[in-house]
């Protein structure tokens, strides 16, 4: 049996607790030795998926392989996650700017550009958007 080499996050990936219905038995704990060495080793969405995989597991009768490799790939999705979220707060990008908070009447940039640019259609044509000048704060 060969092993693959890429994480599919598809297969046996148990449901979010927030999706669960409200007739499913809370998983037990994790015995305290396991949770401090999870915690040791720094992995934190491993040891909060942990309790209800391994129930999982038991009910169904997993192979112990399957019960690590759905670990691991919880481990994995959570750390992409918080990797995306570290990288886009580092990177500054302003919040909270949408088209329907746009004034195109107060903007330099003539009225044709300005549509052509809300189509969103350079996006798929992979082209780049530079947009220069003073960043104008209005106080309230």
């Amino acid at each position: 049996m060969t092993t693959p080499t890429t994480v599919d996050t598809q297969l046996a990936t148990p449901a979010p607790r927030s999706r669960r219905s409200a007739t499913t038995p809370a998983a037990p704990p994790l015995s305290t030795e396991l949770q401090a060495l999870l915690r040791r080793m720094r992995l934190p969405y491993l040891r909060a998926a942990a309790p209800d995989v391994l129930a999982t597991a038991r009910s169904q009768r997993w192979d112990p392989a399957e019960v690590l490799r759905v670990l691991i790939n919880e481990e994995v999705i959570g750390r992409d996650a918080a990797t995306r979220r570290m990288r886009s707060k580092t990177a500054n990008f302003p919040t909270g700017k949408t088209f329907a908070t746009w004034r195109p009447d107060q903007s330099s940039i003539p009225q044709p550009t300005q549509q052509a640019l809300s189509t969103l259609e350079w996006i798929g044509r992979a082209e780049n958007l530079a947009v220069s000048g003073a960043s104008v704060i209005q106080g309230s």
